[in-house]
């Protein structure tokens, strides 16, 4: 019987230690999203992640492959969207779809923002046992094992070390933005810490507006941008409000070479910094137009 104990002991400690591909992989694709809803709405990317992986299995549930829903929301009465029914604890059941997992990310931080979840936002963000156990507590889910295979994820895969540090998730460089996932038809990237994509020329600003779940007036604002402006290939797209200024990678001694045919806007969505702030570190009036050769500070 000892023996019997021991083994199976070593057993359980094995499999707890063995990291699955099919979860890097998941990790890989998605840690941006959900490094992103933790800087949007304050909840710690190591439990989205957690929550996506354990929910979805990785992304390989039906509910993920065919309604991109990766958090095993259910309709609730309140939901008008599109829906996806499901064999789930015994019956069939309705759960929310989505037009792709960055909108099922978005409704999984909104769907916490209920205040049946609020004394969770009272916890640091970097207290993830603190999140896994009030999840639980909450009523998130059923199983009693819900929260301790919540943190075995978490620190399995080291999951905490995005709420310490998100910026460790892109190492951005001069006019090379870091890929992180790809979503539909465009490479989700960063460019200065902003999210963003790289045109190709055949978008609109409704278009984008879809394909990643942001309403257009919200599209236009982050870009600083008119619905007449037209999108060019190559332009960078923004998902997230601009920064103040450029990138630290360029240093104070940084400066800008104006080309033929440059705005204070197209250098200003090429940095990712606002057009006022551009201005601002160039000392420049909001009647300035730059002509080629002039130098800018971005920084």
């Amino acid at each position: 019987m000892l023996l019997c104990a021991v083994l199976s002991t070593v057993t359980i400690i094995t499999v707890a230690q063995t990291k699955s591909a099919a979860f890097q992989e998941y990790i890989n694709k998605y840690k941006a999203i959900a490094v992103e809803q933790m800087e949007l709405h304050g909840i710690p990317a190591s439990i989205t992640l957690a929550q996506g992986l354990l929910e979805s299995g990785a992304g390989s549930s039906e509910l993920a492959k065919k309604s991109n829903n990766h958090f095993g929301i259910k309709c609730g009465s309140n939901w008008f969207g599109p829906t996806h029914t499901h064999f789930d604890d015994g019956r069939n059941e309705c759960f929310r779809a989505y037009d792709n997992v960055r909108a099922s990310y978005e409704d999984h931080s909104q769907f916490l923002k209920k205040e049946r979840y609020a004394r969770l936002f009272r916890l640091s963000i970097l207290d993830y046992k603190g999140w896994a156990r009030g999840l639980k507590a909450c009523g998130y889910a059923t199983s009693p094992t819900y929260a301790d295979r919540l943190i075995q994820i978490i620190e399995l895969y080291e999951l905490n070390k995005l709420d310490r540090d998100p910026k460790a998730v892109y190492v951005p460089e001069p006019e090379r933005p870091v890929v992180n996932v790809v979503l539909n038809a465009h490479t989700l990237m960063t460019n200065n810490g902003v999210m963003c994509i790289k045109a190709n020329g055949q978008e609109t600003w409704d278009s984008i507006a879809k394909e990643f779940a942001v309403p257009k007036y919200k599209l236009l604002d982050y870009n600083e941008a008119i619905e007449q402006v037209e999108i060019n290939p190559g332009d960078y797209i923004y998902l997230q409000k601009k920064q103040k200024k450029g990138d630290k990678h360029y240093g104070k001694d940084y400066w800008h070479h104006v080309r033929q045919g440059e705005s204070m806007y197209s250098i200003a969505q090429l940095y990712g910094i606002r057009i006022a702030n551009l201005y601002k570190l160039n000392f420049r009036d909001p009647d300035y137009v730059p002509v080629a050769g002039d130098l800018l500070r971005i920084r």
